[in-house]
């Protein structure tokens, strides 16, 4: 495929604005998790704190992730996504203004961060239905090739920008960035349009039903049960190990904040080099593409636990979030194929539930966990645990054996409504 052709999904008007948008807020998400990591860390110097404030986050947006599939179903993405961020503008520029006057307080950090979860709940789902909507569906792998591309992106450029502020600055400079890149985000959002896909005998639908509805498709579904329940260990365990425990080892033995983002933004970097890749293959089979290449997840985890060098440690995250990103990429695009439109999200919301159900609770223990075990010991024992699920989800005959659809984007729904007894 020649590579004005992998581009040309850039002239469809609706999704150059969305990837406009979503590019410049995504720098601003990349800074945020190293900002408020030493924020934290300079306010009480706990580990277990930074958990905890980033587990509350994860609870709410677990707590509301089905209301936004809802939502977004009912009321469409664009407007989802609109107002999740203005609220993410306003919460991040609160705690921004917080640290700047020196008045912060890990609960209001806390709160406000939270806050923060329960927009980012109403607007994931959308964002991943919005693209279908906005896009022919053979060009569908392109459109969320590039979307990750610019999500990967944002944790280079994020980062990298976050270091020099950190040491230029506070971490309240950084978080104030991160606050106006929302706002640059709902204008692109504003001027786009895009086609709703639910009829009108359905917008009275009842809630739980709808919720039902969702539930049907997701669990008939083998292939997304089995990737979903495998996200959901790995995800448990290694973001709280990267994101809480990862910070900690920079700072005691890699040299502080300007050692763990140059790693932050060599993850970033090989999320690029993952959408670079899904731009040039079109595997037969995504899945077993995806989750063989997932297995090499734990490599940051197992360079953190000796611990090796900065820069090899670095190189580490580059290569394993190339296999992320490649794999988010086909599983978002099969997705897209094999669910019906005016289901996808409600599915996509069981689908971030399910992936994230379990991170808040060892988000709050990894702390206290590798407190008593030892920092080295928690790292080894996550990287086996993630290496033997991803095996597992690899035995699953559904996930080796799926086939892409590239010319559908998802069977129509029955024709039949729901009814109360079914």
């Amino acid at each position: 495929m020649p590579e004005t052709s992998r581009l040309a999904v850039l002239r469809e008007p609706g999704y150059r604005r969305l990837f406009l948008g979503r590019t410049t807020s995504l720098v601003g998400d990349g800074m945020a998790p190293i900002a408020l990591a030493f924020a934290i860390l300079d306010l009480t110097g706990s580990a277990t704190d930074l958990g905890i404030v980033i587990a509350l986050h994860s609870l709410v947006l677990i707590a509301l992730i089905l209301v936004g599939g809802v939502v977004a179903d009912r009321i469409s993405p664009r407007r989802a996504m609109l107002g999740a961020d203005v609220a993410r503008a306003v919460s991040m520029g609160l705690i921004a203004a917080l640290l700047l006057t020196g008045a912060a307080e890990i609960w209001q950090l806390a709160l406000l961060y939270a806050i923060d979860g329960a927009a980012t709940a109403f607007f994931n789902p959308a964002s991943n239905v919005i693209v279908p909507q906005i896009v022919p569906g053979a060009r569908l792998q392109e459109a969320n090739a590039l979307l990750n591309f610019s999500r990967w992106g944002g944790k280079v450029a994020g980062p990298a920008l976050a270091g020099i502020l950190l040491a230029l600055g506070s971490p309240g400079t950084a978080l104030a960035v991160d606050a106006a890149t929302f706002v640059v985000s709902a204008a692109c959002l504003w001027g786009i349009r895009a086609p709703g896909v639910r009829g009108a005998e359905e917008e009275g639908e009842p809630f739980l039903l709808e919720l039902r509805h969702g539930w049907r498709e997701f669990s008939s579904r083998s292939w997304m049960v089995a990737v979903v329940l495998g996200a959901a260990v790995t995800n448990a365990i290694f973001f709280p190990v990267f994101q809480v425990l990862g910070p900690a080892v920079a700072k005691a033995s890699l040299g502080g904040s300007s050692a763990w983002a140059l790693i932050a933004a060599m993850w970033g970097a090989g999320g690029l080099l993952g959408g670079v890749v899904a731009l040039h293959i079109r595997p037969r089979r995504p899945l077993l593409v995806s989750e063989g290449f997932i297995l090499l997840f734990s490599i940051p985890v197992v360079l953190l636990a000796i611990p090796a060098t900065t820069v090899v440690i670095a190189l580490g995250a580059l290569f394993a979030s190339a296999t992320v990103a490649l794999a988010e990429i086909l599983y978002e695009t099969v997705a897209a194929q094999h669910i019906p439109p005016e289901a996808l999200a409600r599915v996509v919301a069981y689908d971030w539930f399910g992936s994230l159900a379990i991170e808040p609770i060892t988000l709050a223990l990894v702390g206290p966990i590798a407190a008593g075990i030892g920092i080295s010991t928690t790292l080894w024992a996550g990287a086996a645990l993630m290496t033997v699920c991803q095996l597992a989800v690899l035995l699953v005959p559904s996930v080796r054996k799926l086939e892409a659809r590239p010319n559908a984007t998802g069977p129509p729904l029955p024709v039949r409504p729901i009814e109360a007894g079914d």
